[in-house]
């Protein structure tokens, strides 16, 4: 599971003790972005309380897709998650990851987000309404980098994560164009987690109503040029680097 993290000490410790808790026992890849505020300490600290194995890098080029680059090369497992540090995951998420990512053809799973204290009712329907918009926009139903899981294989084989294929905000968004090159992306009811819920007086949303309209329209051969010929020069043109994602969540 690779953990980046820009100061982040007031969730550190809830996410490291949501995934200790894990049933299927995970190696932590927790990168400090070149965190400010004691962050990397409070990581290690939590990884010794809870007794969960874990490689503690940093990473001091700004920006979330850098930081998850400098995880990624550290991941052997043949399957690899992507977390936020500020996002609680439940016990039984990785089991599930396992199961999906076992099916044949599939290169990533991705899990609906809901507030930690939520009823069961609202949970299961965040998590059927994810399910059912994945099974009708086949590979297009995407959420953040926060529940993200993928075949490494597959991960790496589209590039992986890295700022000279894509340094911008969405990275959640374009990795996934380029991983569905590789295999089936898969949902399920009961793959949730759950994001803390914290204001942004940052806007990093990234594209508009129309931009998001014309990637949906764009089909799995087109996805990945919208990205990149399109998308990627308007990003450019609205100062949205991938460093906007770390500044929104300090802000």
């Amino acid at each position: 599971m690779i953990i980046p993290y820009f100061n982040e000490r007031e969730f550190l410790r809830g996410t490291i003790a949501s995934l200790a808790a894990q049933a299927v026992r995970p190696l932590l890849i927790l990168v400090d972005n070149a965190s400010t505020d004691g962050s990397g300490p409070v990581a290690r600290q939590a990884c010794a309380d809870f007794g969960v194995e874990a490689i503690h890098l940093h990473e001091s080029r700004p920006g979330k897709v850098a930081a998850l680059q400098c995880g990624l090369r550290a991941v052997t497992s043949r399957y690899v998650a992507t977390c936020d540090a500020d996002t609680y995951y439940p016990p039984r998420y990785l089991e599930l990851a396992g199961r999906l990512l076992e099916r044949e053809g599939v290169a990533a799973a991705i899990a609906a987000n809901t507030a930690a204290g939520a009823s069961p009712m609202s949970k299961r329907k965040a998590g059927w309404r994810m399910a059912l918009t994945g099974a009708i926009l086949r590979q297009q139903c995407l959420n953040g980098g926060a529940s993200q899981v993928f075949r490494t294989t597959a991960l790496k084989a589209c590039g992986g994560f890295d700022p000279a294929i894509w340094n911008w905000v969405l990275e959640d968004h374009e990795i996934m164009a380029r991983v569905e090159r590789h295999g089936r992306i898969v949902y399920h009811p009961g793959f949730i987690c759950h994001p803390a819920q914290r204001p942004r007086s940052v806007n990093c949303t990234g594209w508009t109503l129309a931009e998001q309209i014309r990637y949906h329209l764009a089909g799995a051969k087109g996805r990945l040029s919208f990205f990149h010929d399109e998308l990627a020069p308007r990003l450019r043109a609205r100062a949205l680097p991938s460093e906007m994602l770390r500044r929104a969540k300090a802000a």
